[in-house]
Formats: C-alpha cells, sequence, structure tokens
C-alpha cells in the first residue's frame, strides 16, 4: 500500500515559493527548502522531481497568486485611474508576510539569460501584466481619465517599464516616498494634454 503524503503540496510549495522569492534560486539550497518546508528531502524529490522543477513551479504559484490579487483589485476600482492606483500600491506596498519585489523579476534579472524555461515565464509575465495595464489605459481612454495621443499597448508597454523599475528598486532601501513620486509622475504622464 502506498504511504500518504504527510504535508499539503500547496502549502509547502507556498513556503517554497517565499523562500526563492527572498533568497533567489542559486543562494537558494536543497538544506534550506527541506528546512524552510518541513519537509524530507525524499519527498521533496517524490513531489517535486528536482530543485529546477520545483522553482518553475514556484514562478506558477507566484503568478497565480499575484495575477488573481491584482485582477481582483482592478475589477473592484470605480475608476481606471483607481485601477492604476491600486497596482501601484499593491507593488509598492507589497503583501504582508512576503518578500518585498517581484519573484518574476528577480528571476529575469537572476536566470533568464541562461535558462530558457525562466526566460519563457519571465515574458510570459510581462506579456499579461502589460494585458493588465492596456486594458485599464483603454478603460482609462474610453472614460477621458487618460490620453488618447498614444495606443494603449504603448502606454502599457511605458507603465509595465516603470512598474518593473519600482519592483528593483522595492528591494532595496529606497524610501516608499520616493517609490510613489515615481508613481505618480507616471500616471501624470497618462493624464491628457490640453492644446
Amino acid at each position: 500500500m502506498a504511504r500518504s503524503k504527510e504535508f499539503e503540496e500547496n502549502e509547502v510549495l507556498e513556503k517554497a515559493m517565499k523562500l526563492f522569492w527572498e533568497q533567489g534560486y542559486e543562494k537558494t539550497s536543497m538544506n534550506d527548502l527541506v528546512e524552510r518546508m518541513g519537509i524530507h528531502r525524499r519527498s521533496l524529490y517524490d513531489t517535486f522531481t528536482d530543485k529546477h522543477t520545483l522553482f518553475l513551479k514556484a514562478m506558477d504559484r507566484f503568478r497565480e497568486r499575484i495575477d488573481t490579487r491584482l485582477v481582483a483589485g482592478v475589477k473592484q476600482s470605480e475608476s481606471a485611474r483607481e485601477a492604476l492606483r491600486f497596482v501601484f500600491s499593491f507593488i509598492i506596498n507589497g503583501e504582508e508576510d512576503s518578500p518585498p519585489g517581484c519573484m518574476c523579476v528577480n528571476s529575469a534579472v537572476e536566470m533568464a539569460m541562461r535558462d530558457a524555461d525562466v526566460d519563457a515565464k519571465a515574458i510570459k509575465a510581462f506579456t499579461d501584466t502589460e494585458r493588465l495595464f492596456a486594458g485599464i489605459v483603454s478603460w482609462g481612454q474610453q472614460s477621458g481619465e487618460f490620453t488618447k495621443k498614444y495606443e494603449a499597448t504603448e502606454l502599457a508597454e511605458y507603465l509595465h517599464n516603470a512598474v518593473t523599475g519600482i519592483r528593483v528598486m522595492a528591494r532595496t532601501s529606497v524610501p516608499k516616498e520616493k517609490l510613489w513620486r515615481i508613481a505618480e509622475f507616471t500616471m501624470h504622464i497618462l493624464e491628457p494634454q490640453d492644446g
């Protein structure tokens, strides 16, 4: 008879995700993972195959978690400007009991040049973020909140670039006030221009 697992897979994956998010792939050892996840090394291999596979699953877990929260917050917003402010707030303030910054951005910087799987996941995450921004910008253009001088997709790429920089800076000791100044200026650029 097969022995039943003594852990819930999503719970231990969440712990691995936070560790990778905090430390990155290279700095995280198998011993670190076993200790943080609270499972035996054999169970880790039986369930997740190897460190690389676990890392890719952790990236997927991160994306599901963040995307769900971002989309929900945007849908609850009453205006495009409020939706955009929510996204910036989510990124600058982060989540309670989670590392700062973005696991996908961190992973892209650390590994995308030498790991095709990580590169593909990062590019997919970036594309999805730009799609979210394009939806917000289109909404704002239709409501008159945002300029129509540029295509929504162009402004979405610009917003994503600004957000990526903020996500990197959020991992440093840069004060949140500076991140908010960048966010406010970025949102100001979207306002309709007179004349």
